[in-house]
C-alpha cells in the first residue's frame, strides 16, 4: 500500500480542500495531470477552485464535468477537453523545428513561425495582425463547457480577468462565467485583442492575480488551499538572451500579485485574534503546493506548443507531482500547512 494510499485508508471524513491553479498556456497540461490525480482521492473534496487562464480554464472544464457525473465525469472531462485543444493545433504551423524534433525538445525557439511571430507581436498590434479578432478557442469552450451547469455546481469557482482601463483585477463567479469570461482571463495583450464583457475591456488575468486567492478564504469553507505553481518564482541563472530576459519578466510579473497576496495571509495569519470569529478563520488557514523542478526547464515559446505529445508529457508530470505530494504531505491535509509561510515574511520564498 502506497503512502497515499495509507493516507486514504486512515481518513474517516473527507477533507474540505480548494485549489489555486495558475495560467501558462499549454504548461496549464500539467495541472490537468495533477487535477487528474487529485481526483482519483474520495477523501478529498473540492469546495472551491480560483483560476486564471490556463487554469480558468482546467477550473471550468473540471466544474463542467463534475457537475454531470462526480469526479469521474471531471476526469473525463478534462482529457476531452485537452484532446481538442490538441486536435485543433494538429495543423498549426507552430511546431518545433526539425533540430528540436531530433533532440526530443519541445522548443518552438527554432521555429521560422514562432520566429517571425514572436518579432511581429513586438511591432505589430494584435489589432492588425486579426482584425477580426478570432479566437480558436472560443468554440472548444463553448463544446466542452456547460456553463448551466457551471451556474448551479456545487464548486465555487473564481475566474480573474484584468480591467484594460485602470489595471484592476475582476473575479468573476460561476453565475458569471460565459465563453467570453474565459477568453479574456487568458488573453494576452501582445496576441489577442481584448475581450469586451459588459463594454469593459480586459486582458489576461495573470497581471492582476496569478490566481487570486482572497476569494478562496472569504467565501469557502475549506481551510486547506492546494497551489498548482506552473510558473517559477526562482531561477538560479540570470537571463542574458533577449528573449530569456523578456521571458523572466513575464515570470516575475505574472508571480507578484501572488506573492503579495501570500505576504498578506501569512501576517493576517500571525497577527489574527483568536478570540474573534474572523481571527479563528485566518489563524486556520493551511497553505500546500505542488510544482516540478522540470516546469522550470521549460522555455516560454513551449507555452505554445500544443501538440498532443508534449501535451501528454506535462499531464504525466502532473500526476507524478500530485503523487509524491500526496505521499509526503498528504496527511497534513485538514491538519496543517505544508507551505511555509515564515519564509515568506523573512524576505526567502521557498
Amino acid at each position: 500500500m502506497t503512502d497515499a494510499s495509507k493516507t486514504a485508508a486512515t481518513r474517516v471524513k473527507p477533507v474540505p480542500i480548494d485549489l489555486a491553479l495558475q495560467g501558462g498556456g499549454s504548461h496549464g497540461a500539467f495541472t490537468w495531470g495533477v487535477l487528474d490525480r487529485l481526483l482519483q482521492e474520495p477523501w478529498l473534496r473540492i469546495e472551491g477552485i480560483s483560476g486564471t487562464s490556463a487554469g480558468a480554464m482546467n477550473a471550468a472544464v473540471l466544474a463542467s464535468g463534475y457537475a454531470h457525473d462526480g469526479a469521474e465525469g471531471a476526469r473525463r472531462a478534462l482529457e476531452r477537453f485537452w484532446r481538442s485543444i490538441a486536435d485543433a493545433a494538429r495543423f498549426s504551423p507552430l511546431r518545433p523545428g526539425l533540430l528540436s524534433m531530433m533532440l526530443g525538445r519541445w522548443t518552438l525557439d527554432d521555429s521560422p513561425v514562432f520566429l517571425a511571430l514572436d518579432m511581429m507581436a513586438r511591432v505589430v498590434s494584435p489589432y492588425d495582425m486579426n482584425p477580426a479578432g478570432i479566437n480558436p478557442l472560443s468554440a472548444i469552450f463553448v463544446d466542452q463547457v456547460d456553463f448551466d451547469a457551471l451556474r448551479d455546481s456545487p464548486i465555487k469557482l473564481f475566474v480573474t480577468a484584468t480591467q484594460v482601463r485602470n489595471g484592476r483585477g475582476r473575479v468573476f463567479r460561476n453565475a458569471d462565467l460565459t465563453p467570453e469570461v474565459l477568453l479574456a482571463s487568458a488573453c494576452l495583450p501582445t496576441l489577442f485583442q481584448a475581450v469586451e464583457i459588459d463594454g469593459e475591456p480586459y486582458w489576461d488575468g495573470g497581471y492582476a492575480g496569478n490566481p487570486t486567492l482572497t476569494p478562496l478564504i472569504r467565501e469557502s469553507a475549506a481551510n486547506d488551499t492546494i497551489l498548482v505553481q506552473v510558473s517559477p518564482v526562482e531561477r538560479v541563472a540570470t537571463p542574458r538572451t533577449a528573449r530569456d530576459i523578456i521571458n523572466r519578466v513575464n515570470e516575475i510579473a505574472f508571480n507578484a500579485p501572488l506573492l503579495k497576496e501570500l505576504r498578506m495571509i501569512a501576517l493576517l495569519r500571525r497577527a489574527a485574534d483568536p478570540g474573534t470569529a474572523e481571527g479563528r478563520h485566518w489563524a486556520a488557514m493551511r497553505m500546500h503546493r505542488i510544482d516540478s523542478p522540470q516546469m522550470a526547464a521549460l522555455d516560454y515559446s513551449s507555452k505554445l506548443n500544443a501538440e498532443w505529445g508534449f501535451v501528454q508529457m506535462l499531464c504525466e508530470e502532473g500526476r507524478r507531482a500530485a503523487g509524491a505530494f500526496l505521499a509526503e504531505h498528504g496527511a497534513c491535509l485538514g491538519k496543517r500547512s505544508s507551505f511555509d509561510f515564515d519564509q515568506l515574511l523573512e524576505g526567502v520564498v521557498a
